[in-house]
């Protein structure tokens, strides 16, 4: 394996100051709680007499709440891909999310995508698939050839290894460029104040980049790196934000996400 790919969850950056604005929702300013302060309830899911059991109850919930908070920062639900996040899950678990009607999921590993998608794309045609994990460069071929989107864009070498294998399939996913919003040394994604040199050589090299991702740290207030990454996605002149997860997807809706990974909200708690 390549160093650099070895290296994917663990990026080199130089510390950069960071200034976080308060995020505007509805074109109102809120004070240091915030999101939280304001709408309680899209931090903590409200005790519902009769939890959602069924796959179908669980994925209207989910619609629901993306409902709910684009309506709240007068957003269309419609903007907004939910990808459900079937990543370790057999395809038993999937198909009946498959056959409720929904199209997008979303994957870790290219190897266990590769063991159980096909055969479900043969009963569902329809079914769109997206890497959201980290790619090893020498796996570029073989995401190129199975998903839809890479949200894991995150390196020179990956650069160059995709549009390589773009130009030999013909076949062109949608990129995200992954920031490491954070700047954690054990996660993946380039640093921010290397973000705008990748973008530039991602476009270079025929990329379609459409947006940017990042996972905020964990156990903390998600909303101003939810609002940096919206920043800093006006900056290169981007319009797809792939953030928020079950736990937080209300939020990330109401800042400007496009595209939310939702894993345990629509499969349930793992035993």
């Amino acid at each position: 394996m390549a160093e650099d790919d070895a290296r994917a969850s663990r990026q080199p950056f130089d510390r950069v100051p960071q200034t976080f604005t308060h995020a505007l929702v509805g074109h109102q300013q809120h004070g240091r709680q915030g999101l939280a302060a304001a709408h309680p309830g899209f931090y903590r899911r409200a005790m519902r007499e009769t939890e959602p059991s069924t796959p179908a109850e669980r994925l209207a919930a989910v619609q629901a709440g993306i409902t709910h908070a684009a309506n709240l920062a007068g957003r269309q639900a419609d903007e907004i891909e939910l990808i459900a996040v079937s990543k370790t899950h057999p395809a038993s678990a999937i198909e009946p999310l498959l056959a409720a009607g929904h199209a997008l999921f979303g994957e870790n590993r290219v190897q266990e995508a590769q063991g159980k998608w096909p055969a479900l794309r043969e009963r569902y045609p329809q079914a769109k698939l997206h890497l959201i994990g980290q790619l090893q460069s020498n796996k570029a071929a073989d995401a190129v050839a199975l998903f839809d989107a890479i949200h894991s864009l995150d390196r020179l070498s990956l650069v160059k290894a995709l549009a390589q294998a773009m130009d030999k399939a013909g076949r062109r996913p949608d990129c995200f460029v992954q920031v490491n919003i954070g700047e954690e040394p054990q996660k993946g994604g380039v640093a921010i104040a290397e973000l705008p040199a990748l973008i530039a050589e991602a476009r270079a090299a025929g990329l379609p980049v459409i947006g940017l991702m990042a996972i905020p740290p964990a156990d903390m207030e998600p909303a101003p790196y939810f609002a940096l990454l919206a920043k800093l996605a006006r900056e290169q002149g981007l319009t797809g934000l792939s953030m928020g997860m079950s736990g937080d997807y209300e939020t990330a809706v109401m800042l400007g996400a496009t595209h939310v990974r939702v894993g345990a909200a629509l499969f349930g708690a793992r035993g």
